[in-house]
């Protein structure tokens, strides 16, 4: 799931980023052309209920590209970005398309399918582009 704020005075917007499960028992991270795709940049955080999250500000009207990274060179996608391809998810901080949703509305990523995972080879760098199967 990835929850938009609204973009602010300075023209950043907040993202928070969350997942329901892993595809593997260790860490994820949220990696992007936004942290020059350093794994180390944005770990997500284990809460209490098992999901994994974490926010960052980025600027509201330049599109973005993402995947996570999961232990062990997993890279998987979010079914809730604007776009995929090759590269992984793509989405537009500031969705000014989008119908601003009514205010008992919730997102869920229950009912969604798994994200697509693919694991890197020994010694493939992380910024390589991992084609989806």
């Amino acid at each position: 799931m990835i929850k938009r704020g609204k973009p602010t005075k300075n023209g950043q917007v907040k993202l928070t980023f969350t997942i329901v499960e892993s595809p593997t028992r260790g860490g994820v991270s949220l990696v992007g052309d936004f942290n020059g795709w350093d794994p180390y940049a944005h770990p997500m955080r284990r809460r209490d209920d098992g999901t994994y999250q974490v926010s960052l500000m980025v600027p509201a009207y330049q599109p973005i590209r993402f995947r996570y990274l999961a232990e062990g060179g997993v890279w998987f996608d979010d079914a809730d970005a604007d776009h995929h391809d090759e590269h992984g998810g793509r989405i537009n901080p500031a969705d000014v398309q989008e119908a601003p949703e009514s205010p008992g509305a919730a997102r869920t990523a229950v009912g969604k399918p798994m994200p697509i995972r693919q694991t890197l080879s020994a010694g493939q760098p992380v910024t390589a582009s991992v084609a989806s199967s």
